[in-house]
């Protein structure tokens, strides 16, 4: 029997030492074992995400279910989360017992929103997991071009009100970050804002789309008040060079261009665990 970790303790002890906790999505058993791996390597604690394009590959148990084997072949434990889950695939979700769940009502209008989010977390607390929500857009990288960011940025005000009338244990935030690596464009994070919205809403932050960061604005980001750190792209860009440096050798076995895969992933999971600051705190 699978034992839970306490997600939202993770989260909150993160905020009040100062630094943040690594949440990477998997996609497959390598990648799965990679995050755990890496994150035993750092001797730090991490969340296994279930995003969404596993969902529609395999769907919700089978992807917890490998992060659940994961865990106990490779002897490291983790959060296992649902990222950007909607009501359906959250309520699939805590039936299966994970540990944190993101439910995703931010294309819904103000108050709908809230309606829903409260619904999600009514349940999810009753069931003693903790709930992160998103407010605020954040562009994908092929859309940038048309982004406005006045229109996608957390508004102070509104993230107030959210958190209080919903009850959420941690609000993933738009301050100018994006999903994906641009070739072209660089995030410029407002880190003012970060300070108010972590100062007057009282929750940990959430900062989605990490990948491509200077490891100085990754830094900055977590002193001012973020708590919790998405990065997927730039870590399976590193499982992608494995197997593309394998296989650029002739013909190879799959399962040695994964294992190579695997292994370059894992190391870059360390490095970025460090970054975060959560190195040695496993314990």
């Amino acid at each position: 029997m699978r034992r839970s970790v306490d997600a939202r303790k993770l989260v909150y002890e993160a905020r009040e030492q100062g630094y943040a906790v690594g949440a990477i999505n998997h996609h497959n058993e390598e990648t799965a074992e990679a995050i755990l791996l890496g994150a035993k390597d750092a001797d730090a604690p991490v969340f296994v995400q279930i995003g969404r394009a596993i969902i529609p590959h395999m769907g919700i148990r089978r992807a917890f279910d490998i992060v659940r084997r994961s865990e106990e072949e490779t002897g490291k434990s983790c959060v296992i989360h649902l990222d950007h889950g909607g009501y359906d695939e959250v309520v699939e979700a805590l039936k299966l017992g994970v540990d944190s769940v993101m439910y995703d009502g931010a294309h819904l209008p103000f108050e709908e929103n809230i309606a829903t989010t409260r619904r999600v977390v009514e349940a999810a607390h009753f069931l003693g997991v903790p709930v992160e929500a998103e407010l605020g857009k954040i562009p994908e990288v092929e859309d940038l071009d048309s982004v406005n960011w006045e229109d996608y940025y957390t508004d102070v005000d509104e993230a107030v009100r959210f958190v209080e009338e919903t009850g959420i244990d941690y609000l993933a935030i738009s301050v100018g970050i994006f999903h994906g690596i641009s070739a072209t464009t660089e995030p410029r994070l407002d880190m003012e804002r970060i300070e108010t919205l972590a100062k007057e809403t009282g929750v940990p932050l959430v900062l989605h789309g990490v990948s491509g960061l200077p490891d100085e604005t990754v830094r900055e980001a977590v002193a001012r008040g973020v708590a919790k750190l998405n990065i997927d792209t730039e870590l399976r860009l590193k499982f992608r060079e494995g197997i593309e440096a394998v296989w650029s050798e002739g013909d190879r076995h799959l399962e040695a261009a994964m294992s190579e895969g695997r292994d370059r992933m894992r190391a870059e999971v360390t490095r970025k665990l460090k970054l975060f600051g959560s190195a040695g705190r496993a314990g």
